[in-house]
């Protein structure tokens, strides 16, 4: 075949318009190749203080212990404010449960107290950001409630503007279902609606959200349905907003729904399940989340001491098993990918150790390359990616 000029050109504008594409999926580092992280742990019959430190480097995938960042009572929750000058922490205690506010001290490593309010409710384990950055919200697992709380400028939690208590029929397990209980809490990417996964009435609940005065009104239709005695943990939406993924921890599932951000409406697309098919013991999931490139879906077993991955469809949301890699210790209660995208971090809470994998975005798959130990009852893990 003769190659003229014009055709050669052809090739070449084709070959780079692909390389952009490719390059455009893959999240380009920060200009930091260093990141500090707050890890939060349970302090009760273990020997944590609070919430540590950890220097991340992005070039070697290594950490770096930086010491106890704060000390706090059972910070099984901690979120960095999009501004990075400020972190959260839900304190799980009870009926005195709280949330504290503190100021970020980077160039220490260190969480510096603003103030603490009540959680208003019992043992708060989710905490996250309206898109304005003006609200907290909090889940309160053992109440069944959210809350709403204004950030003020210096970073110190307001008066709560919402207290609401999720509500729907039980589902049948009656030692995990007794009451509703409130897990995973995030606002919709237009900042529309609330949405709540509760384990103890087999619904993700669906709130709209006033950003002026910081409420929560129950959207029509008012929740998403699973599966009776499925216990929805965590949810996970696709960057588009158009599908989200909720983790169920009593049956081990994943479920695809798409979803319109406009209305709040669902349909359910698939159901998958995060466990090989020869597996039979005891596993209770914990963590989802979708890589910024949208292709990828994490999420974790424990018990089965694992992270499965799958691969999404961009077009119609549906999952593809790609690979389940074990996570270097027991009981993986979350992980995160770190702010470049190029890594997943896993915390084990049971084993004291943080497991370090480097993504492969062509295939899912996932390669240990480092970690830490001595990091006691790691739950959580939140990067300041400034």
């Amino acid at each position: 075949m003769r190659i003229t000029r014009r055709s050669f050109l052809f090739v070449a504008f084709s070959a780079a318009f692909g390389l952009l594409l490719f390059t455009s999926a893959v999240p380009n580092l920060a200009s930091s190749h260093s990141y500090l992280a707050f890890v939060g742990t349970y302090t009760n019959k273990t020997e944590s203080k609070g919430i540590y430190a950890l220097q991340f480097d992005v070039d070697t995938g290594k950490l770096a212990q930086k010491g106890l960042a704060a000390e706090s009572p059972d910070p099984s929750w901690v979120s960095v404010h999009p501004n990075g000058k400020f972190a959260y922490a839900a304190n799980e205690a009870g009926k005195q449960s709280t949330i504290t506010a503190f100021a970020i001290d980077a160039k220490a490593a260190k969480l510096m107290q603003l103030n603490q309010v009540s959680a208003q409710g019992e043992d708060p384990c989710h905490l996250s950001f309206d898109k304005t950055g003006k609200y907290l919200f909090a889940a309160d697992y053992s109440s069944g409630t959210v809350a709403v709380f204004p950030i003020q400028a210096d970073g110190k939690l307001g008066e709560h503007t919402a207290v609401v208590k999720n509500a729907g029929g039980l589902g049948p397990n009656k030692e995990r279902q007794e009451g509703p209980h409130a897990h995973w809490i995030e606002a919709t990417p237009n900042n529309k609606f609330v949405l709540v996964a509760d384990l103890g009435l087999d619904r993700v609940l669906v709130y709209k959200f006033d950003a002026k005065n910081g409420t929560l009104i129950a959207n029509d239709p008012p929740a998403i349905r699973l599966a009776a005695g499925a216990g929805p943990r965590h949810v996970a939406l696709a960057p588009n907003g158009k599908f989200l993924y909720v983790v169920s921890e009593l049956n081990s599932t994943i479920t695809a729904y798409s979803f319109d951000v406009e209305t709040g409406a669902s349909r359910e697309i698939q159901v998958v399940p995060t466990l090989p098919s020869d597996y039979h013991g005891r596993n209770d999931t914990a963590e989802i989340a979708v890589h910024p490139t949208g292709k990828w879906l994490f999420a974790s077993n424990r018990g089965h001491d694992s992270i499965a991955v799958f691969e999404i469809e961009r077009n119609d949301g549906n999952l593809h098993p790609a690979g389940i890699f074990p996570t270097g210790g027991k009981e993986p209660r979350h992980f995160a990918i770190d702010p470049s995208g190029h890594y997943l971090l896993a915390e084990n809470q049971n084993t004291n150790n943080i497991t370090v994998f480097r993504i492969d975005y062509h295939t899912g798959g996932l390669t240990h390359v480092a970690g830490v130990d001595g990091i006691p009852s790691p739950v959580c893990i939140a990067f300041l990616a400034r």
